[in-house]
């Protein structure tokens, strides 16, 4: 069988870490102390503590705005009417702008995440840019702190989405928008009954995609904002990093995790799902 060397390697590297994480979260295993060593079997108890936690609503809600506003709507959006601009533009304007937009993709997350802590902090860019036209900003990592992760993984993630959109685009038949346009259809008309239409496989494959991505961005909520002011900022990798090693409770840390597993789960069902259809619809 071909396939089988590489479904080892899945098992040992990626069922093998799942059904570790899910065995670790039914114990009552800790950082230190005596847990740490010889955990006991709990069961269930970690996942009734998490449901009973006043902060586990609070950081799934903020988990979910996160993703939609910056994965579903940001990045995919964004990165579709950047790609959809560039077919439309110069070739050298298109290079410049997508060299752009690549450039923020490309830096390493603890990078990123530093540059966009300079430019939201109180005495960063955009509050000197603010005071050049005379308007006093203020510290937009303490007042909106979801705004400003959001935006950064934005800008940081939309490069991908334009890569995969500019691709898919290049491969639409010019002959049947070429059809649409001598029927009469306008612009807006050809991209959202001809383009769009053809490009709803590679639409659910790119959510799927960014969406699993931001579902489990760390470095650059922690390095922004470390889940702050309160927990107004703490999404679920970021409460899971609090409880598993700020407070030393790995069990919990990892049921958390856990879930977070099931979220990216149920959402990769529901693109799947989509994908299927659309390519049953060809």
């Amino acid at each position: 069988m071909p396939l089988l060397p590489a479904l080892i390697l899945l098992a040992i590297f990626l069922l093998g870490p799942i059904v570790w994480s899910i065995v670790g979260s039914l114990t009552n295993a800790t950082l230190t102390g005596a847990s740490a060593t010889s955990p006991d079997w709990v069961g269930l108890a970690n996942y009734e503590r998490l449901l009973s936690d006043p902060d586990f609503p609070l950081s799934l809600w903020l988990t979910v705005v996160f993703t939609v506003l910056s994965a579903v709507i940001g990045q995919n959006v964004l990165g579709f009417l950047v790609a959809f601009a560039m077919t439309r533009a110069d070739g050298r304007v298109a290079t410049i702008a997508g060299g752009a937009v690549i450039g923020a993709w490309v830096l390493p997350e603890i990078v990123a995440a530093f540059v966009a802590y300079a430019f939201f902090s109180r005495d960063g860019t955009l509050n000197q840019l603010l005071s050049i036209v005379g308007l006093e900003g203020e510290n937009w990592l303490f007042t909106v702190p979801m705004l400003t992760i959001v935006l950064a993984n934005v800008w940081r993630g939309t490069a991908f989405s334009m890569l995969v959109y500019r691709a898919a685009l290049s491969e639409v038949p010019p002959e049947l928008t070429e059809a649409a346009q001598i029927d009469g259809a306008n612009g807006w008309q050809r991209l959202i009954r001809v383009t769009i239409p053809l490009l709803r496989g590679t639409i659910a494959t790119n959510l799927m995609l960014v969406t699993l991505q931001t579902l489990s961005v760390f470095t650059l909520i922690y390095v922004m904002t470390a889940g702050g002011p309160g927990n107004a900022s703490a999404t679920l990798p970021v409460y899971a990093y609090q409880e598993a090693f700020r407070f030393g409770s790995i069990a919990f840390g990892t049921a958390i995790a856990t879930v977070m597993l099931v979220i990216g789960a149920v959402f990769s069902v529901v693109y799947i799902r989509i994908l299927n259809r659309a390519e049953a619809d060809r």
